[in-house]
């Protein structure tokens, strides 16, 4: 009931104002963005991959608003490749883009968005890495498979993300299942209209196994992005049911969230991916993961209260 209530908030300009002036609202942020710049998350980066990590990295911010401001999220990224290039970690480390924060929702938006995002493929191809791109909402996801189309023409490896309580996924499987596409696939955190997405838990779960199962038995690399232990189990049950390998699929979870459960997957010979974002325009990625899972706002109430 609370997760619409709080991605309505993560929209609010007051909202956002209350949240960052507290206090504890840092110390809380910090359990999922470990830190502001490239220098902050580069020894996260060669901890988890001493442990058997992989890790996948989000530099925060989508509210763009002028071409400039595009330029300058392509420019981070690109600052970041520089970093990756220095570790010498190859596909160990990829990154994940949102279009938006490279101007999509502008004027030429998709135009604009690909003519950012491409040097940044280009990059990280260099580097021996890949992007992949995420979903957002629904009313953007017809530009960014688009834009993720013209993309594979030249790097085949770019990855996309597709949500299980959108209608339209299981079609958007079938094809990109067919076309051997890397494919993240989870449940969806935006909030969405019931015209175009399952409102209720066990449906979204649901069409997550219909869709997995779907990319399990087809030709491209899935990447089971869940935290749920029981999505989790399915997976693994599907992946032996379909004669994939340890390396033909992956796991996906975020920095901060059951860690020890990373470890033990890793453990295990299972490829673990921890979705690591970082950067100072934090907030709209901070209230999606307060509204994904109960638990991760009980943590941030209990905080506040605590430090109160």
């Amino acid at each position: 009931m609370l997760g619409p209530v709080i991605l309505a908030a993560s929209r609010s300009d007051r909202m956002r104002r209350l949240i960052s002036a507290a206090p504890v609202t840092k110390q809380v942020v910090d359990r999922f963005i470990p830190g502001e710049t490239v220098d902050d998350v580069v020894p996260i980066v060669e901890e988890r991959t001493a442990q058997g990590l992989e890790l996948t990295m989000d530099v925060v911010g989508e509210d763009i608003t002028t071409p400039d401001e595009a330029r300058a999220a392509r420019d981070a990224y690109l600052a970041l490749v520089d970093r990756l290039a220095e570790l010498e970690l190859g596909e160990r480390v990829e990154m994940s883009v949102k279009l938006s924060m490279f101007g999509q929702a502008l004027e030429g938006g998709h135009e604009l968005a690909l003519a950012n995002v491409r040097p940044v493929v280009e990059a990280a191809a260099a580097i021996g890495t890949t992007v992949t791109l995420d979903a957002e909402d629904h009313t953007t996801l017809d530009s960014m498979f688009a834009i993720h189309d013209e993309l594979r023409q030249d790097f085949p490896q770019t990855g996309c993300v597709i949500q299980a309580y959108l209608f339209r996924t299981e079609a958007d499987a079938r094809r990109l299942a067919a076309n051997g596409s890397r494919v993240r696939l989870v449940k969806g955190a935006y909030k969405e209209p019931a015209e175009v997405a399952y409102q209720q838990k066990h449906e979204i779960d649901k069409a997550y196994v219909r869709v997995l199962r779907t990319l399990m038995d087809g030709d491209g690399y899935p990447m089971i992005g869940s935290h749920d232990p029981r999505l989790i189990s399915i997976a693994q049950e599907l992946a032996r049911r379909a004669g994939r390998k340890p390396d033909e699929y992956e796991f996906q979870m975020l920095y901060g969230i059951r860690s020890d459960e990373h470890l033990r997957l890793a453990a295990e010979g299972h490829r673990m991916r921890v979705y690591t974002a970082y950067g100072t325009d934090w907030y709209g990625y901070f209230m999606r993961r307060l509204a994904e899972k109960p638990a991760n706002l009980r943590f941030f109430v209990r905080s506040m209260i605590s430090k109160g």
